[in-house]
């Protein structure tokens, strides 16, 4: 399997656990509001404020990652805050049928909560590996680009054997280099 694949399968298993979780968790904590005392649109709504810190939190911390700034303490604390409340809130939907109820009306809360958190990371993880090998090609590029621009520049030695070999004398050669005869008898003594 290639790795966009399996990206596009996991986002695609998540994000269908996740939709059925949430109807089913919107569904339990609109019943457990609207047996509480709220009606009408407030019933409807208060559900979507739980899962929407969720969401919100989930998608701040996101962005803070993507720009590789720190996570703000808020969207951490407003991530926990939201699971807990919207697993607390099917816990209680689910407690009139014992703890095996209580249980089985919390899992979709979790399913949800896990199932989104994982969307982001798949979300991240892909960002990340963007991002990397996007530096990956730019180091190459850059590479390639000083290579072809810099050519071979030849060292005192080599420029000093090549003279030599062309002809010039010892002090010709000291002279257009500005060194030392001595130093160029040296290097042409080395080379033989």
């Amino acid at each position: 399997m290639t790795d966009r694949l399996i990206r596009i399968t996991t986002a695609l298993a998540v994000a269908t656990v996740a939709a059925v979780a949430a109807v089913i968790s919107y569904r339990h904590a609109y019943e457990l509001v609207s047996t509480h005392g709220e009606t009408g649109l407030t019933a409807r709504l208060v559900p979507f404020t739980v899962d929407g810190l969720i969401v919100a939190a989930s998608m701040l911390i996101l962005d803070a990652n993507r720009r590789a700034k720190p996570v703000p303490a808020l969207a951490r604390w407003c991530l926990g805050a939201g699971i807990v409340a919207t697993i607390c809130a099917n816990l209680a939907h689910g407690l009139g049928h014992g703890p095996i109820g209580a249980l089985v009306s919390a899992w979709p809360a979790l399913a949800l909560a896990g199932s989104f958190e994982l969307l982001m990371l798949l979300i991240r993880a892909e960002r990340e590996e963007a991002t990397r090998q996007g530096s990956d090609a730019a180091k190459t590029r850059r590479g390639a680009k000083v290579a072809q621009r810099a050519p071979a520049v030849p060292t005192m030695g080599q420029t000093i054997r090549e003279r030599h070999q062309g002809g010039r004398s010892q002090r010709a050669i000291a002279r257009e280099l500005s060194i030392d005869r001595r130093k160029v008898k040296q290097i042409i003594d080395q080379a033989t």
